[in-house]
């Protein structure tokens, strides 16, 4: 599998198994449980980044409901349970013990009134510890897992983590050799609230698309962008990064892909132009249309025009003629996290052994267990 660390890299002579040191290396785990998607990605630490070793990804639509009802269905329980329930095994097949795994719950649980329950209800049946994560959180491990695919040419970045129930924005300045995030904003919009919110007529298709394209333009009034940041992206000096399942199937159709590949989708620069095209040619598909579609499916058809959307509206407010595409984001956040923050407190470890003093208890990072 292919070595992840922002950007693709080769293959270098060394055992996938063992981290920088020579060492073996230990399997590491991210669990994401969205308002839309169950994911799980088990790797390996490598000199710099990670392998994947295994990956599970399942749309469960925890989240459908909540923005009307404020409670997690039971339909909806039932199929992320499911799905967890078989992240469970594939940890266990592995022999992860949970150590390990960082495990997480974003917008559906932190917003519903049984969320809590259900988090508790998935500990019980299947030993997966999930810890309900912050808007903030949320939208600081997605510019992690995105961080190398930021562009040292351009002034300003806008990280957009598009979710099922909430759309995470972080604006980055470039400072010296990276970026520091300056602000950011969680717009309780996200593909399932929004596709609830404007079910797809049988005609009068424009007039539906720009309707959710206004849905999304009000939540964004309450960005707090710095005004001269702002600015660079009126002047042509900023660019985005746009993760999620909508922004990357929108690639797949702009490269005219039969079958998603992640290989040809992570990393791609499009125009802004190009996400219209694609925008557009997918409009006039139809529902039907777009359930066939490769890159798409039955399950992300009714979904993926409302991620067109919310990428409409947040090019208009930030312009940029360049939008690069992301299939990673807070699992690989979590990965990296976990792993940086275990490498600092092995070399604490040292430090202290050489200076003969007692080694510090405990490695870094929080997360789920099994």
């Amino acid at each position: 599998m292919p070595e992840i660390d922002g950007a693709p890299r080769k293959r270098d002579a060394r055992s996938p198994r063992r981290d920088g040191d020579g060492r073996d290396a230990p399997l590491y785990g991210a669990l994401d449980l969205g308002t839309n998607n169950c994911r799980l990605l088990i790797a390996r630490p490598a000199r710099e980044g990670f392998r994947v070793v295994d990956s599970f990804s399942r749309i469960v639509r925890l989240g459908e409901g909540v923005s009307r009802n404020g409670r997690l269905d039971e339909a909806a329980m039932d199929r992320a349970y499911e799905a967890l329930d078989q992240c469970a095994e594939r940890l266990a097949r592995h022999g992860m013990d949970g150590t390990r795994l960082s495990a997480v719950a974003t917008q559906a649980c932190r917003q519903s009134a049984n969320g809590a329950a259900f988090v508790e209800r998935v500990r019980e049946g299947t030993g997966l510890k999930l810890r309900i994560i912050g808007a903030e959180e949320e939208a600081a491990l997605s510019v992690e897992g995105c961080r190398n695919l930021l562009d040292a040419r351009h002034a300003a970045a806008l990280v957009i983590d598009v979710g099922g129930g909430s759309t995470e924005l972080s604006w980055m300045r470039a400072e010296g050799r990276g970026f520091r995030t300056v602000a950011w904003m969680s717009a309780p919009v996200g593909v399932v609230t929004l596709a609830e919110a404007h079910p797809e007529p049988d005609a009068g298709l424009d007039d539906w698309f720009e309707a959710m394209v206004a849905t999304m333009t009000r939540a964004l009034e309450a960005a707090t962008c710095p005004e001269d940041l702002a600015a660079l992206f009126h002047d042509g000096r900023g660019h985005l990064i746009g993760t999620s399942g909508a922004i990357t199937s929108l690639a797949g159709v702009h490269l005219g892909l039969k079958r998603y590949r992640r290989d040809l989708v992570d990393g791609l620069w499009m125009t802004r132009g190009d996400c219209e095209a694609a925008a557009t040619r997918l409009l006039r598909l139809g529902p039907q249309g777009r359930a066939a579609d490769g890159c798409i499916g039955q399950d992300r058809a009714d979904l993926v025009m409302a991620g067109a959307a919310i990428l409409e509206a947040v090019q208009r407010g930030w312009p940029s003629e360049r939008v690069r595409v992301a299939d990673r984001g807070l699992r690989e956040g979590l990965l990296l996290q976990r792993m940086r923050a275990d490498r600092q407190g092995g070399r604490s470890k040292r430090r202290r052994r050489r200076r003969g003093g007692q080694p510090a208890g405990g490695g870094g990072g929080g997360g789920g267990e099994i």
